[in-house]
């Protein structure tokens, strides 16, 4: 790829948005360089790996939407709607892609807590928030490892 994403820059392929109250492990702060800094920077491509994956297991305990999936945030629909609102994202889409990768639709129970379905869910996510993943397997697992530390 010639160009570079600002979720790559930052070592934050998933965008994940700068908080003071957040301290992620590797989170160096506000991203720098562009004219309206919203996402947060990491120190390593792991350690946003990982900070991506702990948000998708603690939305576990959030509240799902009505009629959808159990109790929680289940399912790649509820996910993705946490994860880009519907408000700033193309979310038909993006639950289209996720489900897909998944091989489940989006309306079906997923289970993060899961290694495999976690990475491939964190992988779905890095590609559609990037337009590709640049990370090598060992990166995408060591990330996908510490999230589930």
């Amino acid at each position: 790829m010639g160009t570079t994403t600002r979720g790559i820059r930052n070592n934050n392929p998933g965008n994940i948005d700068f908080n003071t109250r957040n301290q992620w492990q590797g989170q160096l702060g506000l991203e720098e360089g562009v004219p309206k800094p919203r996402f947060a920077r990491f120190d390593s491509p792991e350690n946003g790996i990982r900070a991506l994956g702990k948000l998708l297991l603690a939305y576990r305990g959030k509240d799902g939407e009505p009629g959808v999936g159990g109790p929680g945030i289940d399912t790649v629909q509820e996910t993705i709607h946490r994860w880009a609102p519907p408000g700033e994202n193309d979310t038909g889409a993006y639950v289209a892609a996720i489900a897909q990768r998944l091989g489940v639709t989006g309306q079906a129970a997923i289970d993060v807590r899961q290694p495999a379905t976690l990475r491939t869910l964190v992988e779905g996510i890095i590609i559609h928030e990037n337009g590709y993943n640049p990370y090598p397997d060992s990166v995408l697992a060591e990330g996908v490892r510490r999230a589930l530390a």
